[in-house]
């Protein structure tokens, strides 16, 4: 009895010392360092606490202190044809968010201006005229980068990447120009705040790499025969925000694009050696498929939905650089996956650690999708639902919500 009632008056004792610990009894270092780590939708609120935290918030200390947190759980910067709104899916709070302070200029609409890339905790969009601009989703402020001179002109974008060191916040976009096999990539460097001089791309010559000679004339649609023996027109990326879908690597020191041709094959570009190949297609040229690729724990994945024999299936593959092969690393349920079978969908796919956010559209359904590649679990998305309506998302890109990023 004695034991039980002393174990009380000790726990009596541990609760009393919380309740009488405030915040605010916190100096103002310490107090920075707990409020960097609340989740990031949590600095919307901070300043409508109490006039200390508002102060706080808009330190620059605490976005240093905001900085030292290692990483933050990735949301989705979700794109919609004509949607003047920025609609985000939270992964640590699984939920929908609307951002209604997004500084665009005003003369860039988002009919003209268009999410293409993102890293970190930057986006970056591209304008209907080919200028881009740099944009923190979170706090809304954006820089535009200076204008693209290209030498030579009127060369076709393939593909628009960007990377971010953490450290120094710095940022970089990599582009790729050009008509296969002549391409070429130009790079933006926010440290200089300038364009770099483009660089010509050889193609790499391996008799073992199984790559092909790629088709100039290639358009931007794949003809296929269907089941009924009607000649079929499908595009290979219905949202104008995939159409430059690629991702970057870092390996071993060497930075590889990859990008998608016309026709669906994947096309590595080594901009350390300055020479890209092709890799061996997964399906036949003719084959009903669409296809994207991610980019998880510093590997190139590649996402295909196609049919075969009335079904449907949607795996993820892995190039198996020793054997010159491809290797699939997971598969969606196939009661997830049969549901699309003739539907003619389509599939635009943004990587986020070990996971893979998909949007599958198609005339009739549209769904988001999260693939967990450790467990090869995959999940539906809750619909987003705005002023009683449920929207429709085409793509999105995976970026860390951080207040410190700078444009």
């Amino acid at each position: 009895m004695e034991h039980r009632l002393k174990r009380k008056s000790l726990e009596s004792g541990h609760h009393s010392l919380f309740n009488t610990f405030s915040l605010d009894d916190l100096n103002e270092d310490l107090l920075e360092r707990v409020l960097s780590w609340l989740p990031t939708s949590s600095f919307f609120r901070l300043t409508s606490v109490c006039k200390r935290w508002k102060s706080a918030s808009a330190s620059v200390s605490f976005k240093l202190a905001c900085s030292h947190v290692p990483s933050r759980e990735p949301w989705f910067l979700m794109v919609a044809p004509g949607l003047n709104q920025s609609i985000v899916f939270d992964f640590a709070e699984n939920n929908w968010k609307r951002l209604n302070h997004l500084r665009l200029p005003a003369e860039d609409s988002s009919v003209s201006c268009i999410p293409v890339a993102a890293s970190g905790g930057l986006v970056c969009y591209r304008k209907h005229s080919g200028d881009f601009l740099v944009c923190n989703p979170v706090t809304g402020l954006c820089s535009k980068l200076p204008p693209l001179h290209l030498v030579p002109e009127n060369q076709p974008l393939n593909a628009v990447v960007m990377s971010t060191a953490s450290t120094d916040q710095i940022y970089r976009i990599v582009l790729v120009f050009g008509e296969l096999p002549n391409l070429l990539f130009k790079v933006y460097n926010s440290s200089s705040g300038c364009w770099e001089d483009e660089t010509v791309l050889r193609r790499k010559v391996d008799n073992d790499d199984n790559s092909v000679d790629c088709d100039s004339s290639d358009d931007n649609v794949v003809y296929f025969l269907s089941k009924a023996g009607t000649v079929v027109a499908s595009s290979m990326q219905r949202s104008p925000s995939k159409q430059y879908s690629s991702v970057i690597t870092n390996k071993d020191g060497h930075e590889i694009v990859y990008f998608l041709s016309s026709s669906g094959n994947v096309i590595a570009c080594n901009l350390t050696y300055k020479c890209f190949l092709e890799y061996p297609r997964l399906l036949p040229v003719f084959s009903e498929y669409s296809i994207d690729i991610v980019e998880c724990g510093g590997e190139m994945l590649v996402v295909l939905l196609s049919e075969f024999l009335e079904s449907t299936s949607l795996r993820v593959w892995k190039f198996d650089e020793a054997n010159r092969c491809w290797q699939q690393i997971a598969a969606m349920p196939a009661a997830m996956s049969q549901e699309w079978y003739g539907k003619k969908a389509d599939i635009n796919c943004v990587g986020a650690g070990n996971w893979i956010f998909i949007c599958l559209n198609s005339p009739e359904l549209c769904i988001y999708v999260l693939c967990d590649l450790e467990t090869n679990k995959w999940t539906e998305l809750p619909k987003c639902c705005l002023n009683g309506e449920v929207m429709e998302f085409m793509s999105a890109f995976s970026f860390e919500p951080r207040i410190e990023a700078s444009v």
